[in-house]
């Protein structure tokens, strides 16, 4: 699957490498990441396509904000892929 704006993807290389990011723009080979903590929708980090694993297209209230380049917080951020580490990794006791 192509990724693109609104999409939620997880870094598979670097020192970010596991962490989940929400793509803000599709920029050729690159896209524009933030996760609203380490990376704000300020100052997101670009990294190359080959460089992620895509997670989720899910159409939620934020997917539709940026896409339509509204404002979003970096709250939002955090709070929309919050539902997603807990959905891809539960806790592991042992």
């Amino acid at each position: 699957m192509e990724i693109a704006k609104s999409h939620i993807v997880r870094s598979d290389a670097g020192r970010d490498k596991g962490k989940l990011f929400v793509v803000l723009a599709a920029e050729g080979e690159y896209l524009l990441l933030a996760d609203g903590k380490s990376r704000k929708v300020e100052n997101p980090k670009r990294k190359k396509r080959r460089h992620v694993l895509f997670v989720s297209a899910e159409e939620t209230r934020l997917s539709e904000k940026i896409k339509s380049n509204e404002k979003i917080t970096n709250s939002e951020l955090r709070r929309t892929l919050a539902g997603y580490r807990e959905e891809v990794q539960p806790d592991q006791e042992g």
